[in-house]
C-alpha cells in the first residue's frame, strides 16, 4: 500500500513539471518573443528593474499612508486634550488646584465625591503668564443708534488657568492687622442730634476722624451693634438656617439684594460646573419680595432659586429700600465671617462670566485687594453730587477737596476680605449711614484718607469692562412702562360761563379746486369767436 502511494505521488509530480515549464516559456515569450529562447536579455532586466520600482513605490506609499494615519491619530488625542484643558468641567478630572485643598469643604466634598486627584501641569502655568500678554482690545462697533456707554473686549484666561492663580495665602494688608467692631449690649446712644442710626451705633464725628487714623490694632462701629452675631436680633435678621449656609461660604460669595419687589432675579450665565459647587450664590430679599417669588417660582425647603439661594432679611433697620440694600453691598465681611473673597453685583445685573476668572482678571493677576468700576460718564465728584441734587437724589454736597477720578459706578464691587479692605467697608458704610445713601458721593472720602495714611487705593477699572461681564436691565418700575405706555391725555379747561362755539358747516369747510378742464373749454369758445 504505501509502495503503491508513493508510486502515484511520483506520478503526480512528473505530469505536473511539464505543464509548469510550459507556461514559463509561454511568459517569456510574451514577454521578450521567440527568439529570446528563455534567455534573459535587456527587456527582461529592464521589466524585473521596473518591477522592483513598482513594489518600492508601493511599499512607500503604504508607509506614506501609515505615518499620515498615526499623525493624524496623534494630532486629534493632542487637539482633544487641549479642548478638554480650556471646556471639560471638573467632572473629567482634568485639573484641580492644589491651594483648593484647605479651603472650603464643599470643595473638599466635591474632591471626594468625583475621586479627584490634584495636578495643575506646569503648562497651565505658562499660558497664565503669556495668555494675554499681547492682547489688544478692539474697539467696539460703530452703531449711529446706540450712542450710549458699550462693552469693551476683556482678556479673561481659560476656566483651569484661573483656577491655578488662586493665591494659597492672604494679601498684604498695610498697618492694620487685627481689626474689631463695636458691640454695645445695651443699645446704641445717641450723642449728637445729627446722622446716625441704631443699627449703625451713632458713631460720633470724634470717633469718624480717628477711625482714619490706620492703627496695628482698631475697633470700629461697623453696622448690626446690637449683638455679637449679625443677623442674630440685631436688625436685618437672617433665620438660624440660614446664618448657618452662610457659615459654610469660607472660599468665594456672590452677592445680590432685591427689596421692595424692585427687581426680577437674574440666573448667572456661563458658569463652569466647579464654581457651581464651589461658590456660594446668596440673594438676599425683604418678605415682600418672597411673597412675591413665592407666587411665580417654586421655592423649596432650601430656598434654591437657580444658583440663587434665597435669604429673607427680616426686621429692617432702615425705611428706605436702598439704604437697607448697602448692608450686603458694603458689608458682606460681617455677613460672612469666614469669606475669602465676594463678588457684588447689583439686583438690576445679570452676571455673564465665571466669578474665577472676574476674580483672576480684577484681582489676582496684579495682585489686588479690591476693584470697582469708573463712573461711565462722571469723573469728578462735586458733577456727581450737583447731578444727584439735581435729581432730587440728595440735598447734601461731599464736604471735601475735589479730585478727579473720585467716582466709581458702585453697582459691582471685587474685593478680597482682608483687615484693611474690610475697614474700607466698614468706615463707607458709616458715611452712608450718617450722610447721604448715595454711596459714589462717599467713596472718594474714605478712599482719600485711607490711602494718606497707608499708601492703600482700591483698584478702578473702565466702566466698559463692567459692561463685559454683567448685563444691565431696568427695574421693574421702568419695565412696565416700557411694556403698557399710556398716550398723554389733553384736557383743556375753558372759562365758566363759556358756551362753545357753533359748529361749522362741512360746506363751508370743503375747498373747491379750480378744474383745468373748464379752463381748456373757455379757451376753446374763444378761439371759435374770433
Amino acid at each position: 500500500m504505501v509502495a503503491e502511494e508513493a508510486a502515484s505521488k511520483s506520478s503526480l509530480s512528473s505530469s505536473s513539471s511539464p505543464a509548469k515549464k510550459t507556461i514559463v516559456d509561454l511568459r517569456i515569450k510574451v514577454l521578450y518573443g521567440d527568439d529570446h529562447g528563455g534567455e534573459r536579455g535587456c527587456s527582461w532586466w529592464w521589466w524585473s528593474w521596473w518591477m522592483r520600482r513598482a513594489r518600492l513605490r508601493r511599499r512607500l506609499r503604504s508607509v506614506i499612508v501609515i505615518l499620515l494615519v498615526v499623525f493624524s491619530l496623534f494630532s486629534f488625542y493632542l487637539g482633544h486634550n487641549v479642548i478638554n484643558m480650556i471646556h471639560t468641567p471638573p467632572s473629567a478630572n482634568i485639573f484641580m488646584v492644589q491651594t483648593w485643598m484647605n479651603t472650603t469643604p464643599t470643595t473638599k466634598e466635591y474632591m471626594a465625591k468625583n475621586g479627584t486627584g490634584i495636578h495643575v501641569p506646569a503648562s497651565v502655568k505658562i499660558i497664565a503668564d503669556q495668555y494675554c500678554k499681547d492682547f489688544v482690545p478692539s474697539a467696539p462697533p460703530v452703531d449711529k443708534k446706540r450712542t450710549g456707554p458699550r462693552a469693551c473686549d476683556v482678556c479673561y484666561l481659560p476656566f483651569e488657568s484661573a483656577l491655578a492663580s488662586m493665591p494659597t495665602s492672604p494679601s498684604e494688608s498695610p498697618v492694620l492687622k487685627n481689626l474689631n467692631y463695636v458691640v454695645e449690649d445695651g443699645g446704641p446712644v445717641k450723642y449728637e442730634s445729627n446722622g446716625g442710626s441704631p443699627f449703625g451705633g451713632y458713631p460720633s464725628l470724634q470717633q469718624r476722624s480717628e477711625n482714619f487714623n490706620i492703627k496695628e490694632s482698631m475697633t470700629v462701629h461697623c453696622g448690626f451693634v446690637k449683638g455679637e452675631t449679625p443677623g442674630l436680633n440685631t436688625g436685618f435678621d437672617i433665620d438660624e438656617v440660614d446664618r448657618h449656609e452662610m457659615s459654610k461660604c469660607d472660599g468665594i460669595v456672590v452677592v445680590s439684594t432685591i427689596f421692595g419687589d424692585y427687581d426680577t432675579i437674574k440666573q448667572p450665565e456661563h458658569v463652569n460646573e466647579y464654581s457651581k459647587i464651589g461658590v456660594c450664590f446668596i440673594m438676599f430679599v425683604d418678605e415682600k419680595t418672597e411673597a412675591h417669588i413665592r407666587k411665580t417660582n417654586t421655592l423649596d425647603s432650601t430656598r434654591k432659586l437657580g444658583l440663587w439661594k434665597v435669604v429673607v432679611a427680616r426686621n429692617l433697620p432702615y425705611d428706605d429700600d436702598r439704604r437697607n440694600g448697602k448692608i450686603p453691598k458694603m458689608l458682606p465681611h460681617r455677613l460672612f465671617p469666614n469669606a475669602r473673597w465676594s463678588l457684588w453685583i447689583d439686583g438690576k445685573l445679570r452676571l455673564t462670566k465665571d466669578p474665577i476668572l472676574i476674580l483672576e482678571r480684577y484681582l489676582w493677576r496684579h495682585k489686588y485687594s479690591q476693584a470697582i468700576s469708573k463712573h461711565y460718564r462722571r469723573f469728578d465728584v462735586f458733577e456727581e453730587g450737583l447731578a444727584n441734587m439735581v435729581a432730587g437724589n440728595t440735598t447734601t454736597l461731599p464736604l471735601f477737596a475735589n479730585s478727579k477720578s473720585d467716582v466709581p459706578e458702585g453697582c459691582v464691587i471685587i474685593r478680597e476680605h482682608t483687615p484693611l479692605t474690610n475697614l474700607f467697608s466698614c468706615l463707607w458704610f458709616n458715611e452712608v449711614d450718617r450722610f447721604t445713601s448715595r454711596d459714589q458721593l462717599s467713596f472718594a472720602i474714605v478712599r482719600n484718607k485711607i490711602n494718606a495714611s497707608v499708601g492703600w487705593l482700591p483698584y478702578m477699572f473702565p466702566d466698559c469692562e463692567r459692561r463685559n461681564f454683567v448685563i444691565q436691565s431696568y427695574h421693574k418700575d421702568v419695565m412696565k412702562q416700557k411694556s403698557s405706555p399710556t398716550p398723554p391725555v389733553l384736557t383743556i379747561e375753558l372759562p365758566r360761563n363759556h358756551s362753545p362755539p357753533p359748529p361749522v358747516p362741512i360746506k363751508d369747510l370743503l375747498i373747491k379746486s379750480p378744474r383745468k378742464r373748464d379752463h381748456v373749454r373757455r379757451h376753446r369758445r374763444d378761439r371759435k369767436s374770433r
